[in-house]
């Protein structure tokens, strides 16, 4: 059974002596400000920066209480999520909602983070897609990896510790005779909410058999959106952006990001287990088997 698993001090210590401690460091979200007001009111004025600036709202969904997921692309995402391999997922950039105390916090993900760690032959591109998000919503203060200090090229190599997955060690979901017959499974599996699974949105990358779409886990119990996200998004600034989850189809195959790299990629600074906040990845144990399963059930695949 695949779980995080617990190593002593010193193997966590040696998992991180690859991480960068210099500069050219890059966080995996950016705070663009804080509001006062309604969550739904606040993502109005979100939502008119954000077409005015020329990207596309493919989507949006409240995973839990005060929170709400903005996934958006453009012309130019979907352009360079063509030029890599399985590059899809960085089709979709997210904006996360989340009302912590008296204010509303607007952050969003940082192409170029997501594009490194998804190994993007060229992540110059999603420099100009970083400065358009941040003329159009703001930029205050870039965080998610505590003082961890990871550059594109730690990214590019990233798993959490040993023993566990890299970019290319992903969750297998299903597998179909055809790009279309794939698609129309995914589809179908996440209308009838397949394992707790819906669509929140659907990207399909142009000159490429290849589809991304993002998926809400609604489930309440262990590996759900609010049961993840309440064990260990604690910090002062929300990592509400992290979700939703992606499933990529590719030709005739369906498969995911493994969890226990989906997850750290977020938090690559969060301890295994004990932290000030109580925000540790023992937390979530039962997690990365149970979004697996679920993510295959909606792609019509066998548990």
């Amino acid at each position: 059974m695949r779980l995080f698993k617990i190593v002593c001090p010193f193997l966590l210590l040696f998992c991180l002596t690859g991480v960068s401690q210099a500069g050219n460091a890059l966080k995996p979200f950016v705070l663009a400000y804080t509001a006062q007001g309604g969550i739904d009111a606040v993502a109005e004025d979100v939502k008119a920066r954000i077409t005015a600036a020329g990207f596309d709202i493919v989507g949006s969904y409240k995973p839990y209480h005060h929170a709400l997921v903005i996934a958006i692309t453009s012309d130019s995402l979907k352009k360079l999520a063509a030029s890599g391999k399985e590059g899809g997922y960085v089709a979709g950039q997210r904006i996360g909602l989340t009302r912590v105390g008296k204010d509303v916090q607007v952050a969003y993900t940082n192409p170029v983070y997501w594009g490194s760690a998804y190994r993007l032959n060229d992540v110059s591109g999603l420099r100009a897609v970083a400065a358009s998000l941040a003329k159009a919503l703001g930029k205050t203060k870039a965080f998610g990896t505590g003082e961890l200090t990871l550059s594109a090229g730690d990214l590019r190599k990233y798993h959490y510790m040993f023993g566990m997955e890299y970019f290319d060690d992903p969750s297998e979901l299903a597998e179909y005779a055809s790009y279309e017959q794939a698609v129309e499974a995914v589809e179908q599996g996440l209308s009838a909410g397949r394992g707790g699974a819906r669509k929140v949105y659907r990207i399909d990358i142009p000159g490429r058999d290849e589809t991304v779409f993002g998926v809400a886990l609604t489930t309440r119990e262990c590996g759900g959106d609010e049961y993840v996200m309440s064990r260990i998004d604690k910090g002062e600034l929300r990592s509400t952006a992290h979700l939703p989850y992606e499933i990529l189809v590719s030709g005739g195959n369906v498969h995911a990001l493994y969890a226990r790299f989906r997850i750290a990629i977020s938090w690559p600074h969060l301890p295994m287990v004990q932290s000030d906040d109580g925000a540790t990845f023992f937390n979530i144990m039962c997690a990365p088997n149970a979004i697996e399963e679920a993510l295959i059930r909606a792609a019509g695949g066998d548990v």
